[in-house]
């Protein structure tokens, strides 16, 4: 009883000021450098934030919507600007990073593919498929998400997309793509590499990266909301902050 008394107390001191938190829609593939750069916004600021993580294309329907998000983190520039074209941000933001596609698998439990030939796992995938054996290929969708337009991109030049739809299986965003190259049926998938390199997934799995020229480039764009209040315009200077961009290298991101 001691302790759930506790927990209540913590949980009512903290609600007030979590409560009055800006609301941060952010791509799915931020889902832990933001968090750590959020955490240590919150710690130098003394400013809570509320993180959302899904797809960039559901993030803007949901703003033209009218939803209640103060700060908009895109995993392409393209849903930024078209929120701008269409009078529903009062500018058209700024880019905070560009994203990395990597193929990624279970560790240890494949080969990994070689620099020179990434997509040799879907390949393998597909060979099974002509033996009876389905090992699942998994990539965002393309619809909403920009990791998953990037991958249909690289499959389709490839030659690929047509050969692999059978074994293909879409996350909603990508960190849900990422969950499915990691389960027990996957082969693998096309993923944003942020995710592979994070500690709570690099020790399950392993990756390759895909060539930034076969794909449309993933520049990362962010802009605040006409509801942004005073910590959301905090968090927006600060992320452009070497601070910031010192971590989202960590996770993989250039910010140059």
């Amino acid at each position: 009883m001691r302790v759930v008394l506790m927990m209540l107390c913590c949980l009512l001191l903290g609600a007030p000021a979590m409560a009055g938190a800006p609301i941060v829609a952010a791509a799915s593939s931020l889902q832990f450098a933001l968090e750590d750069a959020a955490a240590q916004f919150t710690q130098q600021t003394g400013h809570a934030l509320r993180l959302n993580f899904g797809s960039s294309g559901n993030f803007r329907r949901q703003i033209v919507q009218g939803a209640p998000f103060e700060l908009f983190l895109s995993a392409d520039e393209d849903f930024v600007q078209a929120l701008y074209e269409g009078g529903h941000v009062d500018n058209e933001g700024v880019i905070y990073a560009r994203g990395r596609l990597a193929w990624a698998q279970p560790i240890g439990r494949y080969s990994l593919p070689d620099e020179q030939a990434p997509l040799s796992g879907v390949q393998e995938a597909v060979a099974a498929l002509e033996k009876g054996q389905r090992l699942r290929i998994a990539i965002a969708s393309p619809e909403h998400a920009p990791y998953g337009v990037a991958a249909r991109e690289v499959l389709q030049e490839a030659g690929l997309w047509e050969a692999s739809e059978p074994l293909r299986v879409q996350g909603e965003n990508v960190s849900q793509a990422m969950q499915f190259a990691l389960s027990d049926e996957a082969r693998g998938g096309l993923v944003a590499y942020s995710l592979v390199v994070a500690p709570a997934l690099a020790e399950r799995s392993e990756a390759v990266l895909i060539p930034e020229t076969w794909h449309t480039p993933l520049r990362q764009r962010m802009v605040l909301t006409p509801q942004a209040g005073e910590a959301a315009h905090a968090f927006y200077e600060w992320l452009q902050q070497p601070a910031a961009k010192a971590i989202f290298e960590t996770y993989g991101f250039s910010t140059d």
